[in-house]
């Protein structure tokens, strides 16, 4: 299959698993299929982003319906939304964005897939309200780590900046995804928000977002306030458990050779 072909197929199919109902714009149906990604994901025990990196969010990027496409060159695009902590630790409006990114090499075929990206700094929030963030090269990425045993670990470093968790074909996984740019989708944050473009606006927006970006909200807050409670609740046991030294062996006497009575 020729690149323009497949680009053109794939670009279609999802814009089909995005495609708004009559009564519902584009940018509810990003916000939606959002809403529905983030819930699948922290649905699968084995599979879900953990407690440990929930609570220390410092924003979280939703791409539903990511397209990639390779031959000979690969390409990956899409859209979604970017949500961030405000002061008091609660959720912003969420601001549309769009990604891509490019990379060279013998490849081919092509693939959608959802994605999310758990921002970890306020630096890497910054390059993309700034105006694009390449992730490992302004911001460090590592695969998300998942399951129970990541859940449970109280060793989990969570050195990089952003964590990235990908589902394709009903699974999720963690994904590199080096070299893409993430940008404001401003066209979008116009439609969706009167007029406004400024992510930073946008961001620091008082009062309740537009339907359905104030459901969108509810469920992250429910999601990470649900994860730092549980947190701090694991922290106070390891607290209040004493501390287990090793018991010593006890050692007895032995009694000296020439005080022992003769045999009769």
């Amino acid at each position: 299959m020729k690149l323009p072909l497949m680009v053109t197929a794939l670009a279609f199919a999802a814009l089909l698993a995005v495609e708004p109902a009559a009564a519902v714009t584009r940018e509810e149906a990003v916000v939606q299929n959002s809403m529905v990604v983030l819930r699948e994901l922290q649905s699968m025990p084995d599979l879900q982003i953990p407690d440990q990196l929930l609570s220390r969010a410092e924003g979280i990027v939703i791409l539903p319906a990511n397209v990639k496409v390779s031959l000979i060159f690969g390409a990956r695009f899409g859209n979604g939304v970017l949500l961030v902590r405000n002061a008091d630790r609660g959720w912003s409006n969420p601001v549309f964005v769009t990604t891509g990114g490019g990379s060279w090499g013998f490849q081919a075929g092509g693939q959608v897939a959802d994605i999310v990206l758990v921002l970890t700094t306020r630096r890497s929030i910054e390059g993309i309200t700034d105006g694009k963030l390449t992730l490992g090269a302004d911001a460090s990425v590592a695969a998300g780590p998942v399951g129970r045993t990541a859940m449970a670990s109280t060793s989990l470093t969570l050195d990089s900046e952003v964590y990235a968790y990908s589902r394709t074909r009903g699974l999720f996984a963690g994904v590199s995804l080096e070299g893409n740019g993430i940008f404001i989708g401003r066209k979008a944050n116009r439609r969706f928000y009167g007029g406004e473009d400024s992510a930073t606006a946008i961001l620091a927006r008082p009062g309740v977002p537009p339907a359905p970006a104030d459901e969108l909200v509810a469920e992250i807050t429910r999601l990470t306030s649900g994860a730092g409670e549980r947190v701090a609740v694991q922290a106070a046991e390891r607290a209040e458990k004493p501390s287990q030294r090793p018991v010593e062996p006890r050692t007895y006497p032995v009694p000296d050779q020439e005080s022992r009575p003769e045999p009769r």
